[in-house]
């Protein structure tokens, strides 16, 4: 009992934290909040469960936009890197900078075959998974690796091959089913 109330505790004040930064505005500390706590803001902004203006995740840092239009910036783990990809039949949009409140990928709430191998060929991940609500499944991967990437869904193959050094794409909307 005392264990989970601890857990409900540390939860409760991370978010706690996470709000007055964003109504503040600032430069979030990383010693703040820990690698765990950052994918966690990372799923609630991308799941839509968190009331933020914008949310958006580059190749260094999760910025975020409260509703006052204040900003705060939270630097994201150094040897993991955040990739979102929007598996698509039909539409997708130009993007690089992957938008957690915004991006729209077409294949909302639809389960697809993830293959994702580093480039000694080690499988990374190999699972049936489901898009997001926005149409995107997001990733955490090790940085400063090159990787080949495979989508398939009802008969229809992706590949491509994405990268995991600064400066690198968050956002890969180029992965057309067919």
């Amino acid at each position: 009992m005392r264990k989970m109330a601890a857990i409900i505790g540390g939860l409760a004040a991370v978010a706690l934290g996470a709000l007055l930064i964003v109504n503040l505005g600032g430069k979030a500390d990383d010693q703040v909040l820990g690698t765990e706590d950052i994918k966690q803001l990372v799923r609630e902004y991308s799941s839509g469960q968190s009331d933020v203006k914008n949310a958006s995740i580059s190749s260094t840092e999760l910025i975020v936009t409260g509703n006052n239009n204040q900003s705060v910036t939270y630097p994201l783990p150094k040897d993991e890197f955040f990739v979102s990809i929007a598996p698509f039949v039909n539409e997708t949009h130009p993007c690089a900078i992957h938008s957690l409140t915004g991006c729209q990928g077409e294949l909302k709430g639809q389960e697809i075959k993830l293959t994702v191998k580093d480039n000694e060929g080690n499988t990374v991940i190999d699972d049936t998974v489901s898009t997001l609500d926005n149409g995107f499944v997001d990733l955490w991967l090790a940085r400063d690796k090159t990787y080949s990437v495979r989508i398939e869904q009802n008969g229809l193959t992706s590949e491509s091959q994405i990268s995991t050094f600064e400066g690198d794409n968050t956002c890969i909307t180029t992965m057309q089913l067919i």
